[in-house]
């Protein structure tokens, strides 16, 4: 039995627990301290505010889990349970969150699927949420806790633009949230992660000293590097996006667009341009470029500008569709 902070491995025959946040104002991890997690199958333009996170700098990142999107700052604990089966059992790990948070003086209950929750005089408010992934011989439930996390910079990022897209894949469902610091103003991340090991060390009857993973030690696995490289990428943050459609319309001085858009894992398959331009061949020959291109504002930027040597009369027109494209599309 082994209890590991920030590390992504199981043996099949050993439960273990992961815990992470950071309690080190001047690490080295402070760049990537608000991200915007989201569930392996679903839309980051569906479910974020991309434009808003790009502005302020907020990384996003697909788990390799379902479940629905989360903002994480440093007023968040996560955790993780990863066992071998038949031993794994998703009830053991809620059960032991919970006795956790009741020697917290919290006195929470599961609700639904997924969620943790706390009676208040206002009805329900969750506290956390998980997601869960199985293979063939082995299983893992992590979520996050919420102990003072900043809740308005939540709302900022988990409501996207208001766009005209239709999204297939899982969308996520809104909950009211409350951070752990309302019901027990004291608790901190030390406090959390003492419990939850207490509470886990309880559950199985035997102690373990913690292997702690930092910036600054990587755990010697295999393929550690190459793995972190593909769920830092574009390609399976971005890329991995279910199919959707999406129509964006504009009017120029110069005349009227819509543009209609086919995605499929991140790249164009399909777009068709509509204008009243007296103009439009152009627009025309930029729906053909269109197709393969990826589904980036930078992408289809370039593609604009591609096309002002072919049709240099239009250059301010392009010029304009451009700026409009790089603002509109993250």
């Amino acid at each position: 039995m082994k209890i590991l902070a920030n590390k992504d491995y199981v043996h099949p025959d050993i439960p273990f627990l992961q815990y992470s946040s950071c309690l080190d104002v001047n690490c080295k991890c402070e760049t990537f301290t608000k991200t915007v997690v989201i569930g392996q199958s679903q839309n980051p333009w569906k479910e974020c505010n991309t434009r808003r996170m790009e502005q302020d700098g907020i990384r996003l990142a697909r788990r390799s889990s379902g479940g629905g999107a989360v903002f994480h700052d440093l007023g968040n604990t996560c955790f993780t349970f990863m066992a071998g089966k038949p031993g794994y059992d998703k009830t053991v790990s809620t059960g032991i969150i919970l006795a956790a948070l009741k020697q917290l003086g919290v006195d929470a209950s599961a609700s639904g699927r997924n969620d943790l929750v706390v009676e208040t005089a206002d009805g329900m408010r969750k506290i956390s949420g998980s997601a869960y992934r199985e293979t063939q011989d082995r299983g893992f439930h992590h979520g996050t806790l919420l102990l003072n996390a900043d809740l308005n910079r939540l709302a900022d990022y988990l409501n996207p633009d208001p766009k005209k897209l239709q999204a297939k894949g899982i969308t996520s469902v809104r909950s009211r949230v409350a951070n752990l610091a309302e019901f027990v103003p004291e608790v901190d991340h030390q406090h959390v992660c003492d419990a939850v090991i207490q509470a886990f060390f309880d559950h199985y009857g035997e102690t373990a000293q913690p292997e702690v993973i930092s910036p600054d030690v990587f755990p010697d696995l295999p393929d550690f590097a190459q793995q972190f490289a593909k769920q830092s990428s574009w390609e399976w943050n971005f890329g991995k996006a279910p199919a959707f459609s999406h129509l964006l319309n504009e009017r120029f001085t110069w005349g009227g667009v819509d543009i209609f858009f086919d995605v499929e894992k991140g790249a164009i398959i399909r777009a068709q341009i509509f204008t009243d331009s007296l103009n439009p061949a152009p627009l025309q020959t930029l729906a053909e470029k269109l197709v393969g291109c990826a589904y980036r504002s930078e992408a289809l930027a370039d593609c604009c500008a591609q096309l002002v040597a072919q049709y240099p009369q239009q250059e301010n027109e392009l010029g304009e569709l451009r700026r409009w494209l790089l603002e509109t599309i993250r």
